[in-house]
């Protein structure tokens, strides 16, 4: 089931995003890591929040914000099994989402948005931060 997320959930995403990041993000810098962990409660107020429970517990989210797609994450535990496909698929039919920006990297994440229908676009060399991970900007 896919639900608007509180404020109240806050906490749980974190333990969603730190499995996947740490599961899927090995590129990124310890520091970084670290940074983005501080900064995501921050992040959370700037994007339209809709989580997937399974069981009555929340095991992904997304983040978006006009036609982008700003964040998605599965916990580990619960990748490979659609839950990402049935947030996107969601984004797309009822938030009118088409774009997203995606961490070169982060090959698995590529290869989804492309099986999910996205085109790379542009390449940035850097992120919005000035770090060196070059960021992908696909569209539908």
């Amino acid at each position: 089931m896919i639900r608007e997320i509180t404020e109240m959930d806050y906490p749980r995403l974190m333990e969603i995003w730190q499995s996947a990041v740490l599961n899927t993000h090995d590129f990124l810098k310890e520091t970084d890591f670290l940074y983005y962990k501080e900064m995501l409660p921050t992040y959370f107020k700037h994007v339209d929040l809709f989580g997937f429970e399974k069981d009555g517990e929340l095991i992904g989210f997304m983040g978006t914000s006009e036609e982008n797609i700003e964040m998605l994450f599965i916990d580990n535990d619960f990748r490979g099994i659609g839950i990402g496909k049935k947030l996107i698929a969601f984004a797309i039919t009822n938030l009118k989402a088409s774009k997203v920006d995606v961490n070169e990297q982060n090959t698995q994440a590529v290869g989804f948005y492309k099986y999910m229908g996205f085109k790379i676009v542009k390449r940035s060399a850097f992120d919005e931060k000035g770090r060196e991970y070059p960021i992908l900007h696909m569209k539908l």
